[in-house]
């Protein structure tokens, strides 16, 4: 994933402990916190992504649950890490504050999201289709749920997108099989495509510590 080099920096450079890896998904970000020595808990609401976490990665604890309401005690761990999953929440204040209880003082939230308004669109069973809720929180959404939780800005970038999203040469489909496939679209137009997201933040990371 394109975020994922940028948010293991963040990572590198924090303290070891006990870290809760939420929305955990597959078990990727907790692979990486599990090598860097960390005591890792994986919280996810998929039952299916849970199960391939555990298979890869044995050394950790995995759990089902809910971002509003995880199942981590009070004061339990010293690092938070989620990503690309507020994006898909209506509110932050909820889930940050989440964060904030399972915290122990002096902790650490790092967060990274998605910065596009791309819809995600994935077809069902009789030529339906589903989608997937997208939201573009704005760094001063972030803020304003953050700071009041007492959550302390410590680092935030916005890495931009690669400067080529979409190869001038590829060869587009035959047909595109739903309006709203749009990486099968941009094929058809790659020039403008890729001027479209020239210099465009393509995520954003937060490193917020617990005061």
């Amino acid at each position: 994933d394109f975020e994922e080099p940028f948010t293991r920096k963040f990572l590198a450079d924090l303290p070891v402990g006990s870290a809760l890896d939420a929305a955990c998904g597959t078990g990727r970000y907790a692979a990486y916190l599990t090598s860097l020595g960390h005591d890792v808990i994986g919280v996810d609401s998929s039952a299916e992504m849970l199960a391939i976490a555990r298979g890869k990665v044995p050394d950790a604890e995995f759990r089902l649950g809910e971002l509003r309401q995880l199942p981590v005690p009070d004061d339990a761990v010293d690092l938070v890490v989620c990503t690309l999953a507020l994006t898909h929440q209506p509110e932050l204040g909820p889930v940050l504050a989440e964060f904030v209880r399972v915290l122990r003082p002096g902790g650490h939230a790092v967060i990274a999201d998605s910065r596009n308004d791309w819809p995600v669109v994935q077809p069902l069973p009789e030529g339906r289709y589903g989608h997937l809720p997208h939201r573009n929180h704005r760094a001063s959404d972030y803020l304003a749920a953050a700071l009041p939780l007492g959550l302390q800005v410590r680092r935030c970038e916005e890495p931009p997108l690669p400067q080529d999203m979409v190869d001038p040469a590829a060869t587009p489909p035959e047909r595109v099989e739903h309006p709203s496939d749009i990486w099968s679209l941009q094929l058809w137009c790659p020039e403008a495509a890729n001027a479209a997201s020239k210099g465009k933040p393509g995520i954003i990371i937060w490193d917020f510590q617990l005061a």
